[in-house]
């Protein structure tokens, strides 16, 4: 038998050993369809602790891996479509289809005890002041980009992307005077010291109070201040060619000139972002993002492909309030109001999502574990409260996790079992800390640390967000939530195989480890300023998501491929019968316009197959 480890490394496994007792209980009574309904009382945005991959959500699924066999039991029910994640796009795919046919039965299967994917909702009470913070997907990142279905999506579900001009405070961080800082570790600079200004003090102020030498002020001066062309004889193309298989750190190091002291400041800068060190990122991604790595403007000037919108189209809690958006127009019940303003405020009946007598039901708990083709339709099995239970559809959508396609269905062709095997997807852990004021934070002059060598590698404010009533950052005497990200950097393993034991590593730290990480961390920063974790930090949520991010096609290693064709995820996606593929990892990018985009496609495969 395969062990667990073994599935967290990717490696291939061949489903067929023996059964373990009680992973396949007797299925339920044929006909039976209300032993899905969720208890009175049922809210999990309030839990706090271990979130995102909670226990229970992960286990079904490993065993699976592990080489259980599944064999399907009697159908229990039938349904137009069956949805496998509500997530994104396992929900923008039912929307999609019922959009097309408004009077299909249609049924979404979630492992997790919320809906909404990594679009997760945090909510927490401190001190009797209501907060909120987001889980995992953040923003509506650059709208004008999304494709037109998923414009459309987001307008009919009542999203008017432009009202974010007005709720998002842009002016808040000169009004308050907050800007970045960076803590140095001791260990590479000798001393743990908070600098901050980063970016709004001059250039020449916040090095004179850098822990590094004389020379690398210097350097570090020249370097954020210089407008010189590092390659001055070659054309933009020519340039483009060569820096997209040159990592920032190389750029850094042979063509800028910079020493290593101010390397090592930017190793881990844009790991909440790309999640792996500068070493692996081509310095044509530095060119058009906006975060503060410095460089590349004057040597290969921005192309406009991205950060052309603001970065304001963000809810309170993230994307999950799109997900609760996308739940209202499928179930008006479950989620009470009419507009995008009050969907924030809005709690939601869970126990609306699942009753016998609605077109459309989403099934909390419920792990996928086998899959087929039948001659005149589909079949497939999943695990809820250790029991197994069999439902039949003409159709089906796997939204989830595109890798874990083949130990669900043994009928891929061995090409595309390949090419999903070879695509992880990107662990990273989104922490939520409320603490009951921010009044330190002003001291300093900051709402943003990044950390040279943290666990977490930075704690930021919730963005300045007015809306439905709410108010996510309030005067310096009132709460707020702290945003907290941590990707496990594996600097002696490259390319995909760091993400591999990265999610070894985050499923198996306990939350007392990120707790003390949190504790400390917030103590470094604020060490001079009276904090006390244990008197300051009211609530801690820990989104754990060991299969976070998509996996990312822009990084440094990623090959030339022939045609789009050849691309692994591409691969990936074909259709298997009637089992039709979406999700982000679908178009390699953790984009929620992506994520809705191959939703669109997999039910225009299904619409036009028909």
């Amino acid at each position: 038998m395969i062990s667990r480890r073994d599935f967290l490394n990717g490696a291939p496994i061949a489903i067929g050993a023996a059964m373990t007792p009680g992973l396949l209980t007797a299925c339920a009574e044929t006909g039976v369809t209300d032993t899905f309904a969720l208890p009175s009382g049922y809210y999990p945005p309030t839990k706090t602790g271990l979130r995102g991959s909670h226990d229970g959500s992960w286990e079904p699924m490993h065993d699976v891996v592990s080489g259980i066999t599944i064999e399907h039991g009697a159908p229990e029910d039938d349904y137009d479509l069956i949805v496998v994640g509500a997530g994104m796009s396992g929900l923008a795919a039912a929307w999609f289809y019922r959009d097309a046919r408004p009077d299909a039965r249609i049924l979404i299967l979630d492992n997790h005890d919320d809906f909404g994917g990594h679009a997760k909702r945090n909510e927490f009470d401190v001190g009797g002041k209501f907060r909120l913070g987001y889980g995992g997907t953040e923003a509506i990142d650059t709208p004008s980009h999304y494709p037109d279905e998923a414009k459309r999506l987001l307008q009919e579900i009542g999203i008017e992307v432009d009202r974010f001009y007005t709720y998002f405070d842009q002016e808040f961080w000169d009004r308050e005077g907050l800007s970045k800082s960076i803590l140095f570790d001791a260990e590479t600079f000798g001393t743990t010291k908070l600098v901050p200004g980063y970016g709004s003090r001059p250039w020449a102020d916040f090095a004179a109070d850098m822990p590094v030498s004389d020379q690398a002020k210097q350097e570090f001066i020249r370097l954020q201040t210089s407008t010189e062309d590092y390659i001055p004889d070659l054309s933009t193309d020519e340039k483009y060619e060569i820096l997209r298989k040159t990592s920032y750190e190389d750029f850094l190091r042979n063509y800028a000139r910079a020493p290593e002291e101010v390397i090592n400041i930017y190793k881990r800068w844009g790991m909440s972002f790309w999640c792996v060190g500068i070493d692996e990122i081509p310095a044509t991604l530095i060119q058009n993002y906006d975060g503060g790595m410095p460089g590349v403007t004057h040597t290969l000037p921005r192309t406009g492909t991205r950060n052309d919108d603001p970065y304001i189209f963000h809810f309170p809690d993230g994307n999950a309030s799109i997900a609760r958006l996308m739940v209202r127009s499928m179930i008006p019940d479950a989620m009470p109001g009419s507009t995008m303003e009050d969907v924030v405020l809005a709690k939601a009946d869970y126990t609306a999502l699942d009753r016998p007598d609605q077109a459309v039901r989403i099934r909390l708990n419920s792990t996928a574990v086998k899959m087929n083709n039948l001659r005149d339709g589909v079949v497939m099995t999943y695990m809820r409260d250790g029991k197994q239970h069999t439902v039949r559809a003409a159709h089906m959508v796997m939204a989830g996790y595109n890798m874990a396609l083949p130990y669900l269905c043994d009928e891929l062709p061995e090409t595309q079992r390949e090419a999903l095997l070879s695509v992880p997807k990107i662990p990273l852990v989104y922490t939520k800390v409320a603490v009951p004021d921010w009044r330190r934070f002003k001291e300093i002059g900051t709402d943003f640390v990044y950390y040279t060598d943290g666990f977490f590698k930075q704690v930021e404010f919730a963005y300045p967000v007015s809306i439905g009533g709410y108010d996510a950052v309030g005067s310096p005497d009132e709460p707020l939530v702290l945003h907290m990200c941590h990707v496990p950097w594996v600097p002696d393993t490259k390319g995909p195989a760091q993400w591999r034991e990265g999610r070894m590593r985050i499923l198996g730290t306990p939350f007392e480890t990120f707790e003390g990480h949190v504790k400390h961390q917030l103590s470094q920063a604020l060490a001079d300023y009276d904090f006390d974790p244990e008197r300051d930090i009211s609530a801690i949520t820990v989104n754990r998501w060991p299969h976070g991010y998509a996996y990312s096609s822009e990084l440094i290693w990623e090959p030339d491929y022939a045609d789009e064709e050849d691309k692994p995820w591409v691969i990936g996606r074909k259709p298997v019968g009637r089992i039709h593929v979406a999700n982000s990892d679908a178009g390699a990018k953790a984009d929620t316009g992506v994520a809705m985009g191959q939703a669109h496609r997999a039910i225009t495969e299904i619409l036009t197959s028909a």
